[in-house]
């Protein structure tokens, strides 16, 4: 067989877990892409640290020379540079590309797929969203024949698991958060995911493959987890909903133009829809499409084994080509459809207010949504306790643009009966 020799960029808990199965699984993954898979060289940040399993001779600060000496180059480094400027030296020499990282792609994703075009190379990405689950194939390939008109999905294990621990064990969010870090879960510095930057990367990605238009992180209004409180999850579970961080793109029309409207937020969703039982670190992506009917992708997002896997199915299927012929599909982007204003995007929402304990506050918070042109779905009155001079009331509403929604808050906000707006949410349809 052909020999394809592979260079590899990075050896943290996913690269090293790619460099032991290439190694330990070699005869089966040569003999499935049809080429003998040879580790030709592994670059680091410290070559003085100890790499166990790999060959210390493959060992490497000299990014450039691993990528000179390969034929496919994986980068796994993370973060953007020198991330980003590799992964353009080894396209513009031809070479096949393999990353797992969503913040190159998110940003510099245009970039990196006019070089592979113009130097008839390839890039591969299939663990830059959701780890294993191979919802990056499935777009690009699987259903190319298939027209998407939603993806729906939890692509965070962090935030998942977090929210899943103030459900189960009725923890507050910094309890949770420091229960993800001991765990390994989440970083010492967790605001990448908490905060939702981690998921709007994946969704502008899975956006892109979706519509076949170029979606940017900065196109995806974020927001994360951090001011989600125990309270917002137990009036969640008793209404009938579970906390999700979910990431959303749709097609949507506007003044009868097709849009893309898009998001990553805290929702409720209904504990019938199948993303509601997703729990722990794990990932799931809901695809509405137009002629398949709604399809839905599961599994570890993260970890070292799991990504590892979505890497050397890529390195397999690119080996194949390097050996045999072909290339990664390339980017399509014919449809460019715009953006949707975030202000212009229907959503329904529930609201917490706590307000005074007098008549005529829940009148006028009514009154306030009929003015701005908004239907109240319903209104409940929980149980306050001992606190007499306050009520809380938790309003629903029907679909409304945001800037309808943001009207009323404001004026709900300067209103003298409304103590405090504690809790503003997005309602998911089963």
């Amino acid at each position: 067989m052909k020999e394809v020799r592979i260079g590899l960029l990075g050896a943290g808990t996913v690269g090293s877990q790619v460099a032991r199965i290439l190694s330990e699984q070699n005869r089966e993954l040569s003999e499935r892409a049809g080429a003998n898979l040879v580790l030709s060289g592994v670059a680091v940040r410290d070559v003085s640290k100890t790499r166990e399993g790999i060959d210390p001779a493959l060992i490497t600060d000299d990014i450039e020379r691993v990528i000179q000496e390969a034929d496919l180059v994986i980068e796994l480094m993370g973060g953007m540079e020198p991330a980003r400027s590799a992964m353009l030296a080894a396209l513009n020499q031809g070479k096949t590309v393999v990353t797992g990282n969503k913040a190159v792609l998110a940003a510099h994703g245009p970039e990196l797929n006019e070089a592979a075009e113009a130097h008839d190379a390839s890039l591969y990405f299939e663990a830059a969203v959701a780890g294993a689950v191979p919802v990056v194939y499935g777009l690009r390939e699987s259903l190319a024949g298939d027209r998407i008109n939603q993806v729906l999905g939890i692509v965070n294990g962090t935030t998942n698991f977090i929210l899943d621990q103030m459900t189960t064990q009725g923890w507050s969010y910094e309890q949770a958060l420091k229960v993800a870090q001991d765990l390994g879960y989440a970083e010492a510095d967790p605001s990448a995911d908490v905060e939702g930057h981690d998921a709007a990367a994946k969704c502008a990605i899975l956006a892109s493959l979706a519509f076949h238009t170029r979606v940017s992180i900065a196109d995806v209004p974020t927001k994360g987890i951090t001011d989600i409180t125990a309270e917002d999850i137990e009036q969640a579970r008793e209404a009938g909903y579970a906390v999700k961080l979910l990431a959303k793109a749709q097609r949507v029309l506007v003044d009868g133009v097709e849009q893309i409207a898009l998001g990553v937020e805290p929702t409720l969703v209904p504990l019938t829809h199948p993303l509601a039982g997703i729990n722990g670190p794990y990932n799931a992506i809901v695809l509405e499409t137009e002629f398949a009917g709604r399809l839905m992708f599961y599994g570890a997002g993260a970890g070292g084994a799991p990504t590892a896997s979505a890497v050397l199915s890529d390195v397999v299927a690119g080996a194949g080509h390097i050996a045999h012929g072909g290339h990664a599909p390339r980017e399509s982007v014919y449809a460019d459809l715009p953006i949707c204003e975030p202000g212009k995007v229907l959503s329904s929402l529930q609201v917490r207010l706590e307000v005074s304990q007098q008549i005529g506050a829940l009148a006028q918070v009514v009154q306030a949504y009929q003015e701005g042109g908004v239907s109240v779905a319903s209104v409940r009155q929980p149980p306050v306790g001992d606190q007499e001079d306050q009520a809380t009331l938790i309003i629903s509403t029907h679909r409304a643009t945001k800037n309808q929604h943001d009207d009323i808050l404001a004026v709900l906000a300067k209103s003298p009966l409304v103590h405090k707006i504690a809790s503003v949410m997005s309602v998911e349809e089963g």
